[in-house]
């Protein structure tokens, strides 16, 4: 090379500075700290922007929020924060990565000529849904019947639900607003990040691009790309140590055999009726098969020991379930050789621990984009079998009560390993090879992860 050509000291690029904006919640500031990890492991000089000092007011208010569109509205107390950071710190920040709950946030990051990209915390699959729900309406085209079908029209495959799975907005008329201007702001953004890879659904990571003309990006399972094995094995715990309880589930599971413990977990905002709890332990006893059943405080099922043991057995006295109550190690269970199954609620963070583990699900959705996963967990990619959910209701409002037989057949059926369920092991287990091969260098979601630090680098100049 030319002396004259040759890079000097000055022409040396700083690094790439990213803000990583999350909501507060557990759910979304967790793969979002992954990401921030993951970038910054790349050499780019990463900051997580949170507000220490509201937090416990915030995450008070969500507590207390009583419908999806209360929990919605506590983003607004973070507005004015940022606003004011971005306008003091903006000549430091070549991208702003955002929670999508934020859509007010393309406001100044576009103010300030900041490329806003956001991160929606779901599958390509859910939001492609989304967005075929949104420009179409189909409600329009079906009856009030909550059983009447509704077709979701543009997507790559024919995909169909129940009115009564779905967020009506005949129903819900402010929530379907706020998600209007929530798909409004990610369109005026600059691109969408997905904690998801191209090998699970490729076929929406090319409708994305090429037919919806959407910058997009799938950079995970950012849990497996960004954390040791120590760091990923206690996110969620206290102070990042396991509990003496999830230490006993760890041990109670060492003593089972391989593929033979059904894992039972609907996330941290799920509850039951009282009803639903006992069908739910029903079925369990129906089914046959070991159980380590999560129960998250406050419930009804955590009420009263003998409501959650399968016909009121305590588990002082029976060896074939374990109950784990608040928080469980969850990662270190669906990795564990003795789980043969989880039973979900569908929220895409288990969704996808569960795809990188091999692990075969039971799909139990209940709100928000639970139900588009379960679609394309047990029809699309098919390592899933549904109990039969059939309505989109919140956290706290009266869900229909599944029958405990339905559990048990359901159960059986997704860990069987000879004939059909051979058939979603195989997947389940060549899914799980994928993920871990995505996130290695050369794999697609090292490759996209470099791509966007290349586009932004390139913005500068």
């Amino acid at each position: 090379m030319d002396a004259s050509m040759a890079p000097t000291e000055g022409d040396v690029q700083p690094p790439l500075r990213i803000l990583f904006f999350p909501f507060l919640l557990p759910g979304h500031l967790i793969p979002m700290a992954d990401m921030a990890a993951l970038f910054a492991a790349r050499g780019v000089r990463c900051t997580i922007l949170t507000t220490p000092l509201q937090a416990s007011t915030i995450r008070s208010i969500v507590d207390r929020a009583n419908t999806s569109l209360g929990f919605l509205r506590t983003a607004e107390l973070l507005r004015e924060p940022f606003r004011r950071f971005l306008s003091d710190h903006h000549a430091e920040i070549d991208a702003v990565v955002s929670d999508g709950i934020f859509h007010w946030s393309v406001d100044d990051a576009v103010g300030h000529g900041i490329p806003r990209i956001t991160f929606l915390g779901t599958s390509m699959f859910a939001r492609s849904c989304t967005e075929a729900m949104l420009c179409s309406n189909p409600f329009e085209a079906c009856s009030d019947d909550p059983a009447a079908v509704v077709s979701l029209p543009g997507l790559p495959h024919p995909v169909v639900e129940l009115r009564g799975q779905m967020m009506d907005p005949a129903k819900r008329p402010h929530e379907w607003a706020l998600f209007q201007l929530i798909h409004a702001a990610d369109r005026r953004s600059y691109g969408e990040l997905f904690n998801s890879f191209h090998e699970l659904e490729p076929a929406y990571a090319e409708h994305y691009r090429a037919t919806l003309h959407r910058r997009a990006w799938l950079v995970g399972p950012v849990a497996l790309a960004s954390g040791s094995g120590k760091d990923v094995a206690s996110r969620g715990a206290i102070a990042g140590a396991l509990s003496p309880e999830a230490i006993g589930c760890l041990r109670w599971l060492d003593k089972k055999p391989a593929s033979s413990v059904v894992y039972v977990s609907f996330g941290t905002m799920t509850s039951f009726s009282p009803e639903q709890t006992r069908e739910l332990a029903h079925g369990l006893g129906l089914s046959g098969k070991n159980f380590l059943w999560v129960i998250t405080n406050g419930s009804a099922a955590a009420a009263s020991t003998d409501l959650c043991m399968p016909d009121g057995l305590s588990m002082a006295h029976r060896d074939r379930g374990y109950i784990v109550r608040g928080w469980a190690p969850q990662v270190l269970i669906l990795n564990h050789p003795a789980v043969g199954g989880f039973m979900t609620h569908c929220g895409w963070n288990s969704t996808l621990e569960a795809v990188s583990a091999g692990v075969p699900m039971v799909t139990w959705p209940r709100y928000a984009d639970q139900f588009h996963n379960e679609k394309l967990v047990v029809e699309v990619l098919g390592v899933g079998v549904s109990v039969g959910a059939e309505d989109y209701a919140s956290c706290v409002e009266t869900h229909q009560v599944v029958a405990g037989e339905m559990i048990a057949e359901s159960i059986k059926k997704a860990m069987k390993k000879d004939g059909d369920g051979d058939t979603v092991w195989k997947k389940a287990e060549e899914l799980g090879v994928m993920a871990c091969k995505a996130v290695e260098k050369g794999g697609s979601s090292y490759e996209d992860v470099g791509q966007l630090m290349e586009e932004l680098m390139a913005r500068r100049t």
